[in-house]
């Protein structure tokens, strides 16, 4: 997939990853690009640093995402790479627990986290279907193959968020369909500024902080190969590695790191571990 002279549509795009990856694509000669997020203001002055378009929309329905959509294709024409890449994260406090997280956190991690996802392809396939080519990329995190310790939603989501991307490759990726997930740990975003000294936070950057340029760079790579699976920290493709080869292994390892995140946590219980 090269992005020279196609359409991109990029969700969460006023800044961080999403902001880095338009500007990527702007000196990749992209034909046009569209950026949208919730502040109106941020997007339209990423959009004019680009020569791009850019809109305000709220992807946690489906109305706001076909809204961005067709908005996109009546300005730029058809859209041939859409990035999603709007996300929404919390953490497991006050309680520290794996269910503390209130219903309401969950249902917008829902919706933004994977069903954003689904309805963009609900929206674009038949079309992409019908012109033989397509491709999605998709903002997934190494959560979503791991685990993010301190915020269930998060982890829950995303690898909710694998699990349909995994779908559409397998189903469509014989039909034009090309589809990547980027999996990064810890980037200098909006998700990670103000919290690198949280739980969830610190674990996500044991292996270091990327900048959103890194991360566009791995992109660019990623899909110029057509890879699938894009890991800007390699360093995850051997936790993948080990948590398939020993499951038990990993999860005990996994629980002695949170308890190192968590020294004073009063639920962890370091004597019963086994």
């Amino acid at each position: 997939m090269r992005v020279e002279g196609k359409v991109v549509l990029i969700t969460g795009g006023a800044r961080g990853i999403g902001r880095a990856l338009a500007e990527r694509f702007h000196r990749q000669r992209a034909a046009g690009i569209a950026v949208v997020d919730l502040d109106g203001a941020d997007v339209a002055q990423v959009a004019t640093s680009i020569d791009g378009l850019g809109f305000a929309a709220d992807v946690s329905s489906e109305a706001g995402v076909r809204q961005a959509i067709a908005t996109t294709e009546e300005r730029l024409g058809p859209i041939d790479l859409m990035c999603s890449n709007a996300g929404v994260a919390f953490s497991d406090q006050p309680g520290w627990t794996a269910a503390s997280q209130s219903d309401g956190q969950w249902d917008l991690a829902w919706r933004v986290n994977v069903m954003a996802h689904v309805w963009a392809v609900r929206a674009l396939l038949p079309g992409m279907l019908e012109r033989g080519s397509g491709y999605f990329l998709h903002t997934v995190s190494a959560a979503g193959l791991l685990n993010q310790i301190g915020d269930a939603v998060y982890s829950t989501t995303k690898h909710a968020a694998l699990g349909f991307a995994e779908s559409l490759a397998i189903t469509h990726g014989e039909q034009g369909i090309g589809v990547s997930i980027v999996c990064p740990q810890a980037v200098d975003t909006s998700l990670y500024a103000g919290q690198e000294h949280d739980g969830p936070a610190k674990a996500a950057s044991a292996d270091g902080v990327l900048t959103p340029a890194a991360v566009a760079d791995a992109v660019i790579e990623g899909l110029a190969d057509e890879r699938f699976l894009i890991l800007p920290h390699p360093r995850v493709a051997d936790y993948i590695q080990r948590k398939s080869g020993d499951y038990e292994r990993w999860l005990k390892g996994m629980r002695r790191f949170r308890r190192s995140l968590f020294p004073d946590d009063s639920i962890m219980q370091p004597g019963r571990e086994r």
